[in-house]
């Protein structure tokens, strides 16, 4: 029990009862110092120099229900606390004894049998001699005082109403949800902020379990973590949604702390679980922002972009869903978002953007942001219209942001729907900014690659029509051989036809071989028209071996004409690649002819090349290795630059547009200078059955 001297009230320092008694008998004209007495508030008593009670004044009676007659003497000890009597008598007597004013602390009995704490002041009154001739006394309630001072120096835990004062004292000053469990996690208490958070009274929320507030979500990890916290005692920290009293979830940071008594034993514990809501999302939009950036710069497909993006929305911005508006002229051309009814986007589709259509057109027309946060009030659209179709799929709230490139042309409509009725909050302000920036730089950067899906076409056409220049010769030969012979056994077959007798079976063997040089011709010509024709992109099986070595032929004479030996090193089951045969052809040819150039001008040892093709992982690999002058090791990266050349008379797109050809296959095209002379151009592309998404050239 807490030292009398530590509960001072005002009534404790007050001067001695009987002169304060006899100034308001003063005042109030009375004779009878027990009738001013009676008047004062508290309890007042006077006793013999004995110590035996001899007055005690009417607000003894009102506590008690003890008549004067019951409480004379020494029968008052009746109404004090049994718990409380020894120690109170023991300060009796030491104050008796010291003749001198003392306090003392018990607890009194009401007339309703509850216990209720008093301060007991003593006071002497002594004659001219010094003798006491009568003790006077106050007895003053300090009920709540002595809550206070238990709550804080003594175990506060141990009664349910100590329990709720700490709370009250300390637990509301907490800018938190801040809730007090039993080992076992019942709720013994908690402070005024969690109980406004989830709209329920102090008895209420001792009766609900805290697992109910969590996001399903949430949920078993949270009691898991809980759980094993309860056997091992420790501290831990995570992150959970509770459901506000409003219906809608926040992120808290929840810390609960282990409360013990003096052998080490749990007693409680703190449950502190502080709001870090805005932090969260604020999180979620930056990683959200990043990976759909990642998406972007990666090359992904505009529609695999879009998609991401509003399902991005619907997951940081809970209650919402979102759906993106393309445009074709004045006309939506593509309704995209995975969240909203398919039927929902459907609708919209090669309907007009105008300012009548609904929030969308509005916001498209005017270029401006179109908040909507209750369509049943809207008069600006037409009734039947699209305000009827989003009441059909049960939305009630739109908000609508242009998407606009950076020249402020426009390029569609980010749209977020509700089914509540409801504004954006400043996070939502910020999350449509921020989304509607990056859907634009997608929208502009899959055009500015489809422009250039064109510009690098006519350079590879270009690149073709260079090849040809360089394969004149290879390709006479090649031509001419055939036609020769066609020629030769046309005028063979006529004269054996000629001859007495003609020389029919002669003449037959002949025609045959008319028949096999005219295929050969024409075997050059088909492949030639494939190899500098301009057809589109198709992508196909193809066996890189087979194609190395169609274009190896168109090469022979060529090769023969610099007296350039060539090896093949070609592996045997390769594995097919998936890809445009003629383009990766073209690379090929390329790099076969950069490689003959590379040797043209060695004169101190053999002029040789390698094809090489193996496999390499889930890749399939073709390098062409030369023994020519090579190039600076520094200057490998700058070789696949547009433009480019270390040729005297080359334009510089060869390599580029090859680079460019082997990255739509989803591969990488490399060059190095070999150990020794010379240098070794690869390229590595998926094989067929383990081959990435593309996009089309």
């Amino acid at each position: 029990m807490p030292k009398a001297s530590a509960v001072q009230t005002e009534a404790t320092r007050n001067e001695p009862v009987r002169e304060k008694a006899l100034r308001v008998a003063n005042r109030a004209g009375a004779k009878d110092l027990g009738q001013v007495v009676d008047l004062l508030p508290g309890i007042v008593w006077t006793a013999l120099p004995d110590g035996r009670i001899a007055f005690l004044n009417e607000g003894w009676r009102d506590y008690t229900g003890l008549s004067p007659a019951e409480s004379c003497g020494w029968q008052w000890q009746s109404a004090v606390h049994p718990e409380d009597l020894p120690e109170l008598l023991d300060r009796w007597w030491s104050i008796f004894d010291s003749k001198q004013p003392g306090e003392a602390e018990a607890r009194l009995r009401g007339r309703n049998g509850a216990y209720r704490w008093f301060l007991i002041r003593a006071r002497p009154v002594k004659d001219g001699g010094g003798q006491v001739i009568e003790w006077c006394g106050i007895n003053t309630e300090i009920e709540d005082q002595r809550l206070a001072l238990e709550s804080r120096y003594a175990r506060w835990w141990l009664s349910p109403a100590g329990r709720e004062h700490h709370f009250r004292e300390v637990g509301d000053r907490v800018a938190a949800l801040f809730v007090l469990t039993s080992p076992a996690g019942e709720v013994q208490a908690c402070n005024q902020h969690a109980l406004d958070f989830f709209g329920v009274t102090p008895e209420e929320m001792k009766n609900r379990p805290i697992a109910d507030t969590l996001h399903p979500d949430d949920r078993a990890s949270v009691i898991e973590t809980w759980e094993r916290a309860v056997v091992t005692g420790g501290i831990y920290t995570t992150k959970a949604r509770h459901l506000r009293k409003d219906g809608t979830y926040r992120w808290f940071n929840v810390r609960p702390l282990p409360l013990r008594d003096a052998e080490g034993r749990l007693v409680f514990w703190y449950f502190l679980q502080t709001d870090i809501d805005a932090q969260h999302r604020a999180e979620d939009l930056v990683a959200a922002e990043n990976q759909l950036l990642e998406m972007v710069a990666s090359g992904r497909p505009l529609g695999v972009v879009l998609d991401a993006l509003c399902a991005a929305v619907d997951t940081t911005a809970e209650g919402c869903l979102a759906n993106l508006l393309l445009i074709d002229g004045t006309n939506v051309r593509e309704a995209v978002g995975p969240g909203v009814p398919p039927g929902f986007n459907r609708f919209l589709e090669g309907r007009p953007l105008t300012a009548e259509e609904g929030p969308h057109g509005l916001a498209a027309s005017l270029k401006e942001q179109v908040i909507t946060s209750d369509l049943a009030t809207e008069t600006r659209w037409k009734a039947d219209g699209w305000v009827a179709h989003a009441h059909a799929h049960g939305f009630r709230s739109s908000w609508c942001t242009p998407i606009t490139s950076l020249e402020g042309e426009l390029l569609g409509v980010l749209a977020i729907h509700r089914r509540d009725t409801v504004g954006p909050e400043p996070f939502h302000v910020a999350l449509m900014g921020q989304f509607s920036h990056i859907a634009s730089i997608a929208i502009e950067r899959t055009r500015s690659e489809q422009a250039l899906g064109k510009i690098r076409t006519e350079l590879a056409r270009v690149s073709k029509i260079t090849s040809l220049g360089a394969l004149t010769a290879s390709i006479a030969h090649e031509v001419n051989q055939p036609l020769a012979g066609i020629i030769t056994n046309a005028g063979t077959c006529l004269r054996m036809l000629q001859a007495e007798p003609p020389n029919v079976q002669g003449a037959q063997e002949t025609a045959r071989r008319t028949i096999r040089d005219g295929q050969r011709a024409s075997d050059v010509i088909s492949r030639l028209r494939a190899l500098f024709g301009n057809k589109g992109v198709a992508n196909e099986a193809v066996d890189l071996n087979e194609a190395t070595l169609e274009v190896v032929a168109l090469s022979r004479s060529e090769l023969q004409r610099s007296q350039v030996l060539l090896r093949h090193e070609l592996t045997q089951g390769l594995p097919q690649v998936t890809g445009d045969r003629v383009q990766l052809q073209q690379v090929i040819l390329n790099l076969l002819l950069n490689a003959l150039e590379a040797v043209g001008g060695v004169d101190d040892r053999p002029r040789q090349l390698v094809i090489r093709t193996e496999l390499a992982g889930a890749e399939v690999r073709l390098s062409v290795q030369d023994s020519g002058i090579g190039f600076p090791r520094q200057d490998a990266d700058r070789l696949f630059e547009a433009f480019y050349t270390t040729k005297a008379g080359g334009m510089g797109i060869g390599l580029s547009v090859s680079r460019s050809i082997i990255e739509r296959h989803g591969g990488r095209l490399r060059a190095e200078p070999n150990e020794g002379p010379g240098a070794t151009f690869s390229f590595s592309i998926p094989r067929a059955d383990r081959g990435r998404d593309r996009t089309s050239a």
